[in-house]
């Protein structure tokens, strides 16, 4: 096995383990809405997750460690695309602002303040800013 081999399952776990904890956020309630549901089946397209292993971690998803970003820098990378996706997605109203919520928790933040990050988010996913700008307006939110 090459050392690019051992970079590439150690990615593609790493993104398995990524949707099988946005795969609990959606689970938080007891079920998988449609909106959520057209959420995750993109969101695994784009992190290359198979059939297969969607259906496996589906069945099976609390068997994956949650490693949310330990900085604050790489959860606020991680909302840049999510918040995007969600946007992208077309899921509107209340139901994207919902969805961006529990995957705000998911992610690390302090529940008592994913109102005012999934608002944010989701204005500067609309203005479509690039990642550099999204991380300095979250961070500056509150200035």
């Amino acid at each position: 096995m090459s050392f690019s081999d051992l970079f590439d399952s150690g990615f593609k776990k790493r993104n398995e383990d990524h949707f099988a904890a946005i795969v609990r956020v959606a689970m938080s309630d007891g079920v998988i809405s449609d909106a959520e549901k057209a959420f995750l089946d993109r969101l695994a397209t784009r992190l290359d997750i198979t059939e297969i292993e969607y259906k496996e971690i589906l069945k099976d998803y609390k068997s994956h460690p949650i490693n949310p970003p330990t900085s604050y820098d790489k959860r606020l990378e991680r909302l840049y695309d999510l918040a995007r996706m969600v946007w992208v997605d077309d899921i509107e109203g209340p139901n994207q602002h919902w969805l961006l919520e529990k995957i705000c928790v998911g992610l690390g933040f302090h529940a008592q303040n994913v109102k005012y990050i999934a608002d944010k988010a989701l204005a500067l996913a609309y203005e479509k800013v690039d990642l550099e700008t999204f991380v300095d307006e979250m961070k500056n939110m509150n200035k």
